[in-house]
């Protein structure tokens, strides 16, 4: 990748300051990660073990999305449980759930990203297995282990074409820096829909060795 790439990955991370005031999830709860090295828009994280709640549906990856996010927000807001809300955490992710082969990069292309979505939330570090409200039936928790995820930040709407675009940046990045994927890609989300798209935040992270 020429360096004219690298700089203006780094500078789209720069606009992100501009947005804070717009952001409705910034300052709430994330996962917790160490950072073993950044680069620009490029960072190798050691996430800590989560709980994440997630659901997964078929079709448009976008309405995928968007269906995901009320069925969870259903959940964490006590909408469809007796007891407490549960507090809002940010990113919502999402990723395909079939398990991809890495000798061929994933393509969420606008015209080929029908299929089966999973979307996820995670949630607080307070709590437990034990702790957390029964979720309905279409919803799963599931415990994520302790793992080292490759990212790359970037600014815009998230379209299918720009995660594309980043997984590609970013798989270029894994390969320079010696490292081995050892999963699909996940893409995470950071801000409400009513935040202009060049101050939202936006993630493809890829499991590595």
């Amino acid at each position: 990748m020429g360096i004219g790439k690298w700089i203006a990955l780094g500078a789209g991370v720069v606009t992100l300051g501009a947005g804070v005031a717009y952001a409705q999830y910034r300052d709430i709860e994330k996962p917790a990660y160490t950072s073993i090295e950044s680069e620009g828009a490029f960072e190798l994280r050691e996430y800590e073990p989560m709980i994440v709640a997630e659901v997964t549906h078929t079709g448009d990856r976008r309405r995928a999305l968007g269906a995901g996010f009320q069925r969870l927000a259903a959940y964490i807001f006590a909408q469809d449980r007796p007891g407490d809300k549960i507090a809002m955490t940010s990113p919502v992710m999402q990723d395909p759930p079939e398990k991809i082969a890495m000798t061929s990069p994933v393509t969420v292309g606008e015209g080929d990203e029908t299929g089966s979505w999973r979307t996820r939330f995670v949630m607080p570090a307070k709590y437990t297995m034990e702790t957390l409200p029964e979720p309905p039936a279409d919803i799963t928790l599931t415990e994520i282990p302790a793992r080292r995820m490759a990212s790359v930040q970037f600014n815009g709407s998230g379209s299918s074409a720009d995660l594309a675009d980043m997984e590609g940046f970013l798989r270029e990045w894994i390969a320079e820096n010696n490292l081995t994927p050892i999963g699909p890609p996940e893409y995470a989300f950071y801000d409400a829909p009513m935040v202009p798209p060049v101050k939202r935040r936006n993630e493809v992270m890829i499991p590595v060795e």
